[in-house]
């Protein structure tokens, strides 16, 4: 995919599906600016992709720290065509009956508000330049009740809503938006899931998995005109056919 030129924002880039993506859209060209909380992770990424990426340490829950981000990476950049709502977390997997509140409602900060937070910091930016694309990492769960998982079906289906209400305002100003459901990927998060041992994902095993590069190439492929038939919709990487178009074997 030709990304020459453009600038690509990605939140929770420290690793898995987002590291993956910095990496891909580097190679193809893009300038990449990789945003997540822990520093020192995206900083070594940056480093390692060299003038083309910036490392913006980042909560995706504060407003303003990602309304901050997104003025340092036009500011280094001069612009921005492409932001992924990546970041999301899986814990804490338990019971609704045992749900930590405080932890609950943090998933949601970050699994859900800290979509919103993206589109709403990037908005006045694409729009001043005639247009932009934004995709929201998705989930089955965003479709499908899981056990022990309420905060993150709920905080899923939540993205998935506001990146539909997204197209519906803002593709007559020229802004493409769409989810990417990759399915399970072998990142840390299943780790995390495989130890709980609750529900059938758990049980998966490690070569059940796709690579985290295969959502990565994904998301490049969905910043064409090849992907315009989803847009206000969501991709999902479970269909054969999908992967075929992709580039996926």
């Amino acid at each position: 995919m030709e990304m020459q030129g453009k600038t690509v924002l990605i939140t929770g880039a420290s690793r898995g599906i987002g590291a993956e993506a910095g990496r891909v859209f580097a190679a193809a060209g893009a300038n990449v600016a990789l945003v997540a909380r822990s520093g020192d992770q995206i900083g070594a990424l940056a480093e390692a992709l060299g003038d083309q990426a910036m490392a913006l340490q980042c909560d995706v829950s504060n407003f303003s720290q990602v309304e901050q981000a997104v003025a340092e990476c036009v500011d280094r950049f001069g612009g921005l065509d492409v932001v992924i709502g990546n970041a999301g977390v899986i814990d804490p997997i338990s019971h609704l009956s045992n749900a930590d509140v405080a932890a609950w409602s943090a998933a949601i900060d970050i699994n859900l508000k800290g979509v919103f937070h993206g589109m709403r910091a990037a908005l006045p930016v694409m729009r001043a330049a005639g247009g932009g694309t934004v995709i929201t990492v998705s989930s089955g769960a965003a479709s499908n009740a899981i056990e022990a998982w309420s905060h993150y079906c709920a905080s899923k289906a939540g993205a998935k809503m506001l990146t539909e209400c997204l197209h519906l305002e803002e593709s007559i100003h020229g802004i493409r938006a769409m989810g990417l459901s990759p399915g399970t990927v072998a990142t840390d998060m299943q780790r995390v899931i495989k130890a709980s041992g609750i529900n059938a994902v758990s049980q998966l095993e490690w070569s059940d998995h796709i690579p985290a590069d295969w959502p990565a190439r994904a998301l490049l492929w969905m910043c064409s005109s090849d992907a315009d038939e989803f847009l206000g919709t969501e991709v999902s990487l479970r269909r054969e056919d999908i992967r075929k178009r992709v580039g996926l074997t």
